[in-house]
């Protein structure tokens, strides 16, 4: 498989900081191409969002070209994969714990991860971030554009993890260990996923997202970058407070 991706990140014309964190990585092995793309968003109403958030995409990404590059080399099968990431995450919510304690404050962080190997797809998550899954309705094409104004189909692939004025359920950081969601499923040429923050969603629809990002529609990265931009200025002129971050995949 090959993948083109876009990404995006902006702390939105309120925020006097970013506390999202977003990783992309690729590697190509001799059993295929691997992509790792993740989603952290630190708990704004908590302490030290941004460093929470960061230090969670930087230990994945040393989980990406160590364990699963491990893992991948020695053929292990994917439950050991998604097991070793679960050990990963178990380790650094016990270290912002630890670190949370000596320091007296509170901290936390969302985590929704996605990672693509051979006709695979991974996902770990926690929080309110997403992912999402577009597809097309049908090859693009004036006519089919006139029939219909809604060109792509979007699927959900998690959970937000929220109780009532938008308060995390879930989430790693100083709280103790939740258990993540999982997801696996098979990939197909030509669909697209959506990783994001809360800010990046909360002033669109569903069917707004699926339009502007409909994989047919777009075969390059600047294509995307614009899209993606465009996306979060409407939501700022919406509106939109918070951070807005995400990473578009297509896979060709």
């Amino acid at each position: 498989m090959q993948y083109v991706t876009a990404v995006y990140w902006n702390r939105g014309s309120v925020a006097a900081c970013n506390q999202d964190s977003l990783t992309l990585q690729q590697v190509l092995t001799g059993r295929g191409r691997v992509l790792m793309a993740a989603v952290c968003d630190g708990m704004g109403g908590l302490q030290q969002g941004e460093t929470a958030s960061g230090y969670m995409t930087e230990r994945l990404q040393e989980w990406f070209y160590g364990s699963l590059m491990r893992s991948i080399h020695k053929k292990k099968p994917y439950w050991m994969i998604r097991r070793s990431l679960d050990r990963m995450v178990y380790h650094v919510q016990e270290q912002m714990r630890q670190y949370a304690g000596r320091e007296r404050l509170d901290m936390g962080t969302t985590v929704s991860v996605l990672v693509l190997w051979e006709d695979i797809y991974l996902i770990w998550h926690l929080g309110d971030s997403r992912i999402y899954r577009i597809r097309s309705r049908g090859k693009f094409n004036r006519e089919s554009y006139k029939k219909s104004s809604k060109l792509g189909l979007m699927e959900s692939m998690t959970t937000d993890h929220v109780q009532e004025r938008n308060k995390l359920t879930k989430c790693v950081g100083s709280f103790g260990y939740f258990r993540p969601d999982y997801r696996m499923g098979t990939l197909k040429r030509g669909d697209a996923f959506l990783l994001c923050s809360d800010g990046f969603y909360h002033c669109v629809t569903n069917q707004e997202l699926a339009d502007i990002l409909c994989p047919d529609r777009l075969l390059e990265e600047r294509q995307m970058e614009r899209r993606l931009t465009e996306i979060s200025t409407a939501c700022m002129k919406r509106g939109e407070r918070d951070n807005l971050s995400a990473i578009y995949i297509k896979v060709a």
